[in-house]
């Protein structure tokens, strides 16, 4: 639910180039402001929700006929900068051309990316015999989604068997001049882009897309009009919009807000903090904890994070200790266990394992939403964590 740029990074200034796609950032709108853009700056890319909070829901039938005419933004530029790809040979615009190609974006941590995946998905496979290949581009926002066991692991979870681009050097990325994740290029059987859509949202729109340049390609139609409604479960359904108050709230000093313990974060060095009283959408530290630019890790058992919330879902990205070592923990809200307030990667009882450095899902509100104090405590030192988002 934020917006991540390379905007600050000198390789991101603005320029055009011969037949190469370009993009223009969109300013920072605030989340209280409006539902149409979330945005949090974020320093290496934008993790956004698009301009349609909840859309494509009863599989209406819509003629590719009420679509506009498609222009023509760019030349698809080349896939050489990958340093390894899942499910398939290293494929290049040769190969595609006579395809109409979906290019995806994500960052296999990004909340984001998670819930636009069930639609990319149930294209692939809708259309994948009428022409369409999709190629899910995987870049990274932090250092351990450079890992490529990491990245095939989050693959399999979440069930991608379409083509994948590894693109832990960002060069895909420069390449298409990108600022989003997800971000979803539409490139019809000439090698021409003649879409996009930054964030989640926009499905019908984008489906519609696809069905367009199918039949610029000649493909012939298939008989079910219907739209796709994927059936998401856990931290892959859509978010509820109408409750959301809380923005992604990173734990990293590079790029933290909100910090609300007593004593301010000691970069890089081993500290003691206490919870305090965080107000909406403030977090604090319990224990001895190191900050460091991207996560905090513990450094003895018994530590805790608390965060005042108000949304349906919570997510925290955390990862193991060194080696791998799994990290138990508990999850209370407003001071007991969730029950059946919980999210995916726990019990009722507030319990869960952190086993791998991927998202957890923490909280999912079934009744209500209202304002919530969230803690998590650590039984175990070692854990990283990364990120909050919401949904």
């Amino acid at each position: 639910m934020t917006i991540r740029t390379i905007s600050e990074q000198p390789y991101a200034k603005e320029y055009a180039m011969t037949g190469m796609f370009y993009s223009r950032a969109r300013r920072r709108i605030g989340l209280m402001a409006s539902l149409a853009l979330l945005a949090s700056e974020a320093g290496t890319g934008r993790c956004a929700l698009a301009e349609t909070a909840a859309e494509n829901q009863g599989g209406e039938v819509v003629p590719v006929s009420a679509l506009p005419s498609l222009p023509v933004e760019g030349v698809m530029p080349s896939l050489d900068g990958a340093v390894a790809w899942l499910n398939s040979p290293p494929l290049d615009t040769r190969h595609l051309r006579g395809k109409v190609v979906l290019v995806d974006f994500w960052a296999y941590s990004c909340i984001n990316c998670i819930r636009a995946e069930p639609y990319i998905r149930a294209w692939a496979e809708k259309y994948r015999n009428q022409g369409l290949v999709v190629i899910g581009v995987h870049t990274p926002e932090f250092s351990f989604e450079t890992d490529i066991v990491n990245i095939r692991r989050a693959a399999e979870r979440f069930g991608m068997t379409y083509p994948i681009a590894v693109d832990s050097n960002r060069a895909i990325w420069r390449a298409f001049d990108n600022e989003y994740w997800p971000a979803l290029y539409f490139i019809d059987a000439q090698g021409r882009i003649r879409h996009h859509q930054f964030g989640e949202g926009e499905y019908d729109t984008s489906e519609r897309v696809i069905r367009q340049l199918l039949a610029e390609a000649g493909a012939q139609a298939k008989t079910d009009t219907a739209l796709v409604v994927p059936h998401a479960r856990g931290a892959e359904a859509a978010a509820d919009m109408g409750d959301i108050r809380s923005e992604e709230t990173y734990i990293g000093y590079e790029k933290e807000t909100g910090f609300a313990s007593p004593r301010n974060i000691r970069r890089d060095r081993s500290a003691t903090y206490a919870s305090g009283n965080p107000g909406l959408n403030q977090w604090s530290l319990l224990g001895n904890w190191t900050v460091g630019a991207e996560h905090a890790t513990l450094d003895g058992p018994g530590g805790a994070i608390t965060y005042r919330f108000r949304a349906r879902d919570l997510h925290l990205v955390l990862g193991p200790a060194a080696g791998g070592k799994p990290v138990r923990f508990q999850v209370l809200i407003d001071g007991v266990p969730p029950g059946a307030d919980h999210g995916s990667d726990i019990d009722t009882a507030g319990k869960g394992i952190v086993t791998e450095t991927r998202l957890y899902q923490l909280v999912r509100q079934s009744g209500a939403v209202r304002e919530r104090t969230f803690q998590i405590r650590f039984l175990d030192p070692g854990v990283a964590a990364y990120s909050f988002t919401f949904g």
